[in-house]
């Protein structure tokens, strides 16, 4: 496992995350990311979905799978702005598929509509509302629907919350609309360990944020500040379209619910079955 990637991934970046996933993430790298080698590769453990098909990713392969005429895209565990695969891989999945395989599929006269198969705690910020405002703006053009396999939280659910309706399985969630982000102040164990780091910049912000220092007020209040403008772009990008007020999205508070009382809420449609969501699609295109 290459934990530098990861930590550069993880660590002074805003991410829209499940809070959960974040924890188990940094319990089980903590003591693992003061390594001094970095590895060519990486893997990550794939995670368990839900699969209508075991079609596998060719050169040709458009990111989804057409059954009888639903483009299913799939969208499961940690979602990553860049990643080369258009189908989840290693356990990621990328913004980039995404968009691929769902402009392909707007644009293919074979798919009537299309599905999100959504099961995922969330991920990056960076590329995530991009990808949403161009699900969203593509409305009315075909159906698109998106079912949960199990739960959308965080960057997920703003991928969700772009589709015409949610279905989510009464032992799923939605939620989490709020973003994250951790720094790490290596400073005392290096330190320790009897090492000295001497940073020198042009600019006496240009370091701020490092993690051989403790964290300044200075740098601590320039975090809060673009982690309050992207949450509040979270919340005005849920409310559009949900067709929520914000203050209701909002009070929220971050916080994650289970189907029936995020429907209740108004943050998906109906709680239902996979199965089920995905045959009323498909009554949609008349199959």
């Amino acid at each position: 496992m290459n934990l530098p990637y990861l930590a550069q991934r993880l660590f002074n970046t805003p991410l829209a995350i499940h809070p959960k996933k974040a924890e188990v993430v940094m319990a089980a790298l903590a003591d693992r990311l003061g390594i001094t080698r970095i590895e060519s590769n990486f893997a990550m453990e794939d995670d368990d979905g839900y699969d209508w098909s075991s079609q596998r990713e060719t050169r040709s392969d458009p990111g989804y799978d057409n059954i009888s005429g639903v483009a299913v895209i799939t969208i499961q565990g940690t979602l990553v702005q860049k990643l080369g695969s258009l189908r989840p891989y290693s356990g990621m999945t990328g913004y980039n598929g995404i968009r691929q395989a769902f402009l392909t599929a707007l644009n293919d006269p074979e798919v009537e509509a299309i599905c999100l198969d959504i099961d995922s705690p969330g991920g990056e910020v960076a590329g995530c509302f991009d990808l949403v405002d161009v699900i969203y703006n593509s409305r009315g053009q075909k159906p698109i629907h998106a079912i949960l396999t199990e739960s959308a939280y965080s960057a997920a659910y703003a991928i969700a919350s772009a589709a015409d309706c949610i279905c989510v399985p009464r032992t799923g969630g939605v939620g989490s609309v709020g973003v994250i982000t951790m720094h790490v102040d290596w400073s005392q164990q290096i330190k320790n360990a009897g090492v000295a780091v001497t940073i020198i910049t042009f600019g006496d912000r240009k370091a701020e944020s490092n993690p051989y220092q403790p964290l300044s007020d200075t740098a601590f209040a320039a975090i809060q500040h673009d982690i309050n403008a992207m949450g509040e772009l979270f919340v005005s990008t849920v409310a559009r379209n949900r067709g929520m007020k914000e203050k209701v999205v909002r009070d929220t508070e971050a916080a994650c619910f289970m189907a029936a009382d995020g429907v209740a809420l108004g943050l998906a449609d109906m709680v239902m079955t996979p199965d089920a969501a995905f045959r009323n699609l498909l009554k949609l295109t008349g199959a």
